[in-house]
């Protein structure tokens, strides 16, 4: 869950960078296509290579797919118009939307020790973002973002379904090329030729997504939604590496210090998640 949140840590500030010249449909189709062709590229080589790409469950994973392209979407419209501190405060509140949806949907038990580390998180949150958010954008960026962050949990939940689907290819493959068809015709459209270094950029957003997709299907398959949720916490530790290492902005005290609530508060909540779902 932590690697996940590092490569969506990448995969964001990427986006950024390439935001203010391609359209997000080329910028999240071009992702897709990435993605298909290495799996592709993978059998070729090696027939069978991460397993078979049949489900018995094409609906939920039609439905996660739709998730997904909601949430790319949403995120990359959203950080075009405001600074990538400002879109990571709103997404932070994935955490209690998944702890939600962990409740009503998949029926798992959660404490409500478990809501009160969350909250203590999220206040790290607002300690850490705080004093540096302006808050200036505009209201239909911030909505995008909420948009991504609600696609972003009901993605987790629908993970946590489909814990039991074996290989990676299946993951892909249905999470890539429906939205690879849906965008394709609106990316044709808006298209911007790319340089060879921007397309290097494009096309890496796809690795960086395809990874992280992995790794959270991975964590869904040996943990519940409840255990899991508040470690996306930790994307507040990368979120200050990459302002840190891309745009030089130095974290203040008060971003080290709601860091340290947030790390605190993401253990404490792991094990009261942990005690609650002991019969």
């Amino acid at each position: 869950m932590v690697a996940a949140m590092a490569l969506f840590g990448v995969l964001d500030a990427n986006s950024k960078l390439l935001a203010g010249t391609y359209p997000a449909s080329q910028v999240v189709a071009l992702r897709y296509a990435t993605l298909l062709l290495v799996l592709f590229a993978a059998r070729a080589a090696v027939p069978g290579a991460g397993g078979t790409l049949s489900t018995a469950h094409p609906f939920l994973h039609l439905a996660r797919a739709t998730c997904m392209l909601g949430s790319g979407l949403g995120f990359f419209l959203a950080l075009r118009e405001i600074p990538l501190a400002e879109g990571y405060l709103v997404y932070f509140t994935a955490p209690f939307l998944t702890l939600g949806l962990a409740a009503l949907v998949l029926k798992e038990r959660t404490g409500p020790a478990v809501w009160w580390w969350s909250f203590l998180g999220f206040a790290g949150v607002l300690l850490a973002m705080w004093p540096g958010l302006a808050a200036g954008g505009p209201v239909g960026a911030y909505l995008w973002a909420l948009l991504g962050t609600a696609c972003y949990a009901a993605v987790l939940t629908i993970n946590r379904l489909l814990r039991h689907e074996t290989g990676a290819a299946v993951l892909i493959l249905w999470s890539s090329l429906p939205g690879l068809i849906v965008l394709f015709p609106f990316a044709a459209m808006e298209w911007v030729a790319p340089g060879p270094r921007d397309l290097l950029a494009l096309m890496a957003n796809g690795l960086f997504a395809g990874a992280a997709t992995l790794c959270l299907a991975i964590a869904f398959r040996h943990d519940s939604a409840a255990r899991l949720a508040p470690l996306e916490f930790s994307a507040l530790i990368f979120a200050v590496g990459f302002d840190l290492l891309i745009w030089n902005v130095w974290p203040s005290g008060w971003t080290l210090g709601g860091a340290v609530i947030v790390v605190f508060a993401c253990l404490m909540s792991q094990r009261a998640a942990s005690s609650a779902a002991r019969p």
